[in-house]
């Protein structure tokens, strides 16, 4: 089933919210979503990945240790976390590549990346083993297939884009993965009560006819 970019954005929103993060960090991980999307991947599929590592129960465990030389943490580094770190570090790339130290779902660092290229006016490379992306913020090149894990991701200025993926303007995710937002997304539901039940029903006890 096909679904509007914005539809993406406010189920992943809800699930990352439901996964445990704040509400700051849904917002910025919707955005991701969306981003993923919109240049033609399955933000759904990588989000629903990150999810099911329920990093958020002890995100002290999976966030960076320091910002010096390489960025490591006490467990599999959060994306998102490390993500938004480099968004916010990206002042950091003009002295040199920022390395990354074993991340779960390294894809969904390259919204970040878009992030950082957007903010220097540059294009961004994200590489590991045999992975390479580049984005100048909008555009998107990728080569050879993302790892599910990666020990070891370099982010670095770059120079230019070559092929970049054609932009979507919806989205076709997977219906496992699509569940599996929805799943985190109900959490964020308020629990049906008797008189939420009986607004919802209209007329409740009353009869005017």
């Amino acid at each position: 089933m096909s679904f509007s970019l914005n539809e993406v954005e406010a189920t992943a929103k809800r699930a990352a919210r439901g996964a445990g993060y704040t509400w700051g960090v849904a917002e910025d991980t919707a955005k991701a979503t969306r981003w993923l999307c919109t240049q033609g991947l399955d933000g759904a599929v990588v989000l629903s990945r990150v999810l099911e590592h329920g990093f958020a129960a002890s995100m002290e465990d999976h966030l960076p240790a320091g910002l010096q030389s390489d960025w490591t943490g006490n467990k599999d580094l959060c994306p998102l976390m490390a993500g938004a770190m480099l968004s916010d570090c990206s002042d950091f790339l003009r002295s040199g590549p920022i390395r990354i130290r074993e991340v779960a779902v390294p894809m969904l660092l390259l919204p970040f990346a878009a992030n950082a290229a957007r903010s220097l006016q540059a294009v961004i490379t994200v590489t590991s083993g045999d992975f390479s992306a580049a984005t100048d913020g909008v555009r998107l090149a990728l080569r050879n297939e993302c790892p599910a894990f990666a020990d070891h991701v370099e982010v670095a200025l770059g120079d230019g884009l070559t092929d970049p993926c054609s932009l979507q303007t919806r989205a076709t995710p997977d219906p496992a993965a699509w569940k599996i937002l929805n799943q985190f997304a109900h959490r964020t539901y308020a629990p049906a009560t008797e008189a939420s039940r009986l607004l919802g029903a209209g007329a409740g006890l009353s009869d005017n006819d």
